[in-house]
């Protein structure tokens, strides 16, 4: 991403560090934490690693519950597939619930950081019913990517966090967090220094970012810079990993794998998190064809014993 920023706002970005000191204290206080130093993080399942297997949100709940995670990370477009079945969301938060699982996160695509006015109004109407749909199966959390300005290389920084700030306030009324995610694929937030800038620039209590392996990895931010938040800033986090071929340039989400099954430093990455304080969701996202062919129990079951695996080697 190609931004214009003044000399201030530079050192705003270079101070990244006190993101996780300034950004989202009551954020902070409402993330999921186990404090069990044999396994300190919340294991979720995102529904993208069996999406196509084509099966519905109900079936994948049970199947999420079977397999042992703490949380399920659903898609707004299967929420609203139930709906238009004939479900009640809430009926389905209860389903949840009863299966032991909690909707720590979703995934949404509203336009929300767009230049046009009536776009961007769209968008933030798209987001109301968005976040109401979360809340309503016991959801915290929307994913908030820059849809709608990937191919957009001149988006300023500063206009992105009012417009990320106007999205929090509809989220604060609704009791739903948004996340402002890294896209690595995009020429806007990109990079997890930008997505920093946003967050803290908001000026927000609860704003936070929602990063992933694979996007850090395209983006070219890379993982070291990860130790600068604290738990507040970061609460759910992306896992998958990613081979040595393609190149990062050509890499695709169809080439993530298995955590541990790359070359992506995922113990390291996870033990700097856990020094910095992250005790929060760690969301398995995955788009491999060849995860989609195979029976879904068994692809929830490999990716979380994996995860696991990937924790342990942390921890030594």
């Amino acid at each position: 991403m190609t931004t214009t920023l003044t000399r201030r706002e530079w050192f705003g970005l270079t101070g990244t560090c006190v993101a996780g000191a300034a950004v989202a204290p009551s954020a902070q206080a409402d993330a999921p934490v186990r404090g069990d130093n044999a396994d300190p993080f919340v294991y979720s399942l995102n529904t993208s690693t069996i999406r196509g297997q084509k099966i519905p949100i109900v079936q994948e709940v049970a199947i999420a519950a079977r397999a042992g995670y703490h949380a399920i990370e659903p898609w707004l477009s299967e929420l609203e597939q139930y709906v238009r079945d004939g479900g009640d969301l809430r009926d389905l938060g209860k389903r949840i619930q009863d299966a032991g699982l909690r909707v720590e996160s979703a995934i949404g695509f509203c336009e929300w950081i767009v230049d046009d006015d009536g776009r961007r109004q769209k968008g933030l109407e798209q987001a109301r019913r968005d976040m109401d749909m979360v809340r309503q199966i016991g959801g915290r959390r929307l994913a908030a990517p820059p849809v709608g300005a990937t191919n957009q290389a001149d988006l300023p920084l500063p206009r992105a966090a009012e417009r990320y700030r106007a999205l929090l306030e509809i989220g604060a009324k609704i009791g739903v967090v948004p996340q402002v995610e890294v896209w690595g694929f995009s020429r806007s937030l990109s990079k997890l220094g930008e997505c920093a800038y946003v967050a803290a620039e908001a000026g927000h209590a609860q704003a936070c970012i929602l990063a992933d392996v694979y996007h850090l990895h395209k983006g070219g931010s890379g993982f070291d810079g990860l130790r600068l938040f604290s738990a507040g800033a970061l609460q759910v986090f992306h896992m998958n990993d990613y081979p040595d071929k393609p190149p990062r340039a050509d890499i695709t989400d169809a080439h993530r794998v298995y955590p541990g099954d790359g070359v992506a430093p995922l113990a390291r990455m996870l033990r700097e998190l856990r020094r910095a304080g992250f005790r929060g969701v760690l969301s398995l996202e995955l788009f491999n064809r060849e995860y989609w062919k195979q029976d879904a129990a068994q692809v929830a079951r490999t990716g979380l014993e994996k995860m696991r695996a990937v924790v342990r080697e942390s921890l030594k």
